[in-house]
Formats: structure tokens, sequence, C-alpha cells
């Protein structure tokens, strides 16, 4: 069985999967399912992404992995963004906006890392 209690970006990206999850219900009672169903997906692939990295095949599997979790968080910040600009959309809450970009920050620095390691090797 897996043990990711200790690792932070595993613990923040299925945290903030949660509060996507919790958005999107949102979105779909007030009867806005194309973007409740375009922010679930890619709010959640990101968490799914990193879950995924943990079981990597190689290091080049490992940041392939972390590529797609950071692309699937700018693909999550348009559509959070799109709701917050639309006067038809409730305001998606400014802790997810906030935590999506830490998280971004997270996974462009193990990207980094992770990239100078396999290098160096």
């Amino acid at each position: 069985m897996r043990n990711d209690k200790d690792n932070l970006i595993v613990k923040k990206t299925f945290d903030f999967a949660l509060g996507i999850i919790d958005y999107s219900e949102e979105l779909r009672t007030r009867n806005k399912f194309e973007m409740c169903t375009q922010l679930f997906k890619s709010g959640t692939s990101i968490g799914a992404n990193t879950w995924e990295a943990q079981n990597a095949e190689s290091k080049a599997d490992f940041i392939h992995k972390f590529k797609i979790a950071a692309k699937e968080g700018d693909e999550t910040s348009y559509w959070l963004q799109l709701c917050k600009a639309s006067k038809h959309y409730p305001n998606p809450p400014e802790l997810l906006m906030n935590e999506l970009k830490t998280i971004g920050l997270i996974i462009s620095k193990i990207i980094g890392t992770s990239k100078r390691k396999r290098f160096s090797n």
C-alpha cells in the first residue's frame, strides 16, 4: 500500500482536487455543465499525474508525469480565470487560486531539480 503521508506535493494536489470537486459541484448546481466538466478534468488531473509519478518507471517518466501535471495546472488556471472574469459564473474560491499557484511553483521546482539530477549522473 502507498504511503504518501509525508509527500508534500501529493498531499497538496490531492487536497486541491477535493477543492476542485467542491467548486465543480457548485457549478453543476448552477447548470454550468460544460465548465464544470472542463475544470473537473484538468483540476483533478494535476493530482492524478503527481500520484502516478510516484511510481514512475524511470527518471524520464517521472519528469514527463510532472510536465503533464504542470500543463494541467495551466489549463486549470485558465478555466478558473474565465470563471472569475465572467459575470455568469460564481467566483472561484481565492484559496483555490492561491493553492494552484503554490502547486505550480512546487511542480516547476521538482521538474528543474529532477532534470539537473538526471543530466548530472
